[in-house]
């Protein structure tokens, strides 16, 4: 309380004791009880505007408490952390897969990388029935992404990283296995340069599932060094050319001699329902050798994506087709052309395929995923009897979260590949997965 309202309140008192002996008649009273109400009234004025004032302070005392504790500590953020004006994530997750094949014909070799997922090109044909049991962690993963604002201009970058296909580990004492690069791009505004995953994919359609990868056969599945630019719901990409060619006795040649990059073209439609991605792709099928120098061209069409159904399923699925689609589709169960013996042109290869998932969370975190994928080859007639035709399979899988950021789950597989002689392999797979995303 101010000093003048102190002062005043001991003159009211000082006052409301000596009235009685001074007061001489009935006029003099009035004027000294006006007075006195005038003063009380201004004191208590003077109390409300004090009162305000203190009441305004605890408020700003109260917002800088509030915004002091939602203030991230130095060098850190809600999501990373921050260093200057980059804010910093690191992630990933620990995989740790149990494999038990049965393959009809023939084996896959150890160390080979379809030993740690489905390939469907790698399925053997003509051998007699094996089975190996497989224990590996080499799916983990990690990456590190920086985000930043120049000028005005969003400014990112992503390292990630895992460790199948390693050629420096082995099973014999410690499977030391070697990282290898998955993605490494720089991105400023919509442009995007760097190893990225094609734009010619759409990766929310790939199938949930307890291994690494499933439903390959007819999956867009490929990540490259690329040119993209995104505008709105349109991408386009300039993307790494490589041709993959059936030569006249069978089997496959990376010919890598490409000089145009292929070109890609998507449109995404995103809402309530889900999202659906519609792409195109050209490519330039190449062969140069000492001998020869052959070229030809091929394209490619799919749709992509996943759609909500229900309050918590959703369906996943692909569908493309093209002439010299090649190693964009099936993990390049087939190439993108063939040379003619006859001619010693090349020519691309027509391919269609893709695949249908359900997805159906039960329970608080359980969820069951069934689906199936296919895809068709029509080979030239001069194409070798070895030659792949097609690949097909089906899985079904559980998952659940015992405790958050950790998925266990258990799956059935069963692929079949077939040739242009009619031959056929296949192969039955359990797979038992633990994994802890960080």
């Amino acid at each position: 309380m101010s000093n003048r309202i102190r002062m005043a309140l001991l003159s009211c008192a000082a006052a409301a004791l000596v009235w009685p002996s001074q007061a001489q008649d009935a006029s003099d009273l009035e004027d000294r009880i006006a007075a006195l109400e005038a003063m009380v009234a201004e004191l208590k004025t003077e109390l409300a505007s004090e009162q305000a004032e203190t009441d305004a302070d605890i408020v700003r005392l109260e917002e800088v408490a509030t915004a002091a504790a939602a203030k991230p500590a130095p060098g850190a953020s809600g999501d990373g952390f921050k260093v200057g004006n980059t804010t910093f994530k690191f992630g990933g997750f620990v995989d740790v897969d149990a494999h038990v094949a049965n393959l009809s014909d023939g084996a896959i070799a150890s160390g080979s990388i379809a030993r740690d997922f489905y390939i469907p090109g790698a399925t053997p044909i003509g051998g007699g029935n094996t089975s190996t049991t497989d224990l590996t962690a080499e799916a983990s993963r990690f990456f590190l992404t920086a985000d930043t604002n120049i000028d005005g201009h969003k400014v990112g970058g992503r390292i990630e990283m895992d460790f199948l296909g390693s050629l420096q580990g082995d099973e014999r004492v410690s499977n030391s296995f070697s990282p290898r690069l998955r993605r490494a791009y720089v991105t400023v505004d919509g442009l995007l340069v760097g190893q990225e995953w094609s734009t010619f994919q759409n990766t929310s359609a790939i199938p949930e599932s307890a291994s690494f990868l499933i439903l390959s056969d007819g999956m867009v599945f490929i990540r490259q060094a690329q040119i993209r630019f995104t505008h709105g719901n349109w991408q386009f990409a300039l993307e790494n050319g490589d041709t993959t060619v059936t030569p006249a006795g069978g089997g496959r040649i990376e010919a890598d001699s490409n000089t145009v990059p292929d070109i890609v073209a998507r449109y995404n439609l995103t809402g309530d329902f889900g999202n659906i991605a519609f792409a195109g792709i050209g490519r330039q099928l190449r062969l140069e050798t000492p001998a020869m120098e052959e070229q030809t061209y091929g394209f490619g069409l799919s749709a992509q994506g996943k759609i909500n159904v229900g309050e918590r399923d959703d369906i996943r699925f692909t569908v493309v087709g093209g002439e010299g689609v090649g190693r964009y589709v099936g993990l390049n169960a087939i190439n993108g052309a063939a040379i003619d013996p006859m001619t010693g042109e090349l020519e691309a290869i027509p391919a269609y395929g893709g695949f249908i998932a359900w997805r159906h969370p039960f329970g608080e975190t359980a969820r069951f995923n069934i689906g199936y994928s296919g895809l068709f080859a029509d080979n030239p007639d001069f194409i070798s009897g070895s030659a792949t035709r097609s690949v097909q399979s089906a899985y079904g899988a559980i998952l659940w979260e015992p405790v958050p950021r950790v998925t266990m789950g258990g799956e059935l597989m069963y692929g079949v590949r077939e040739t242009e002689a009619g031959a056929d392999g296949s192969i039955a797979r359990f797979t038992f997965s633990t994994k802890y995303a960080f």
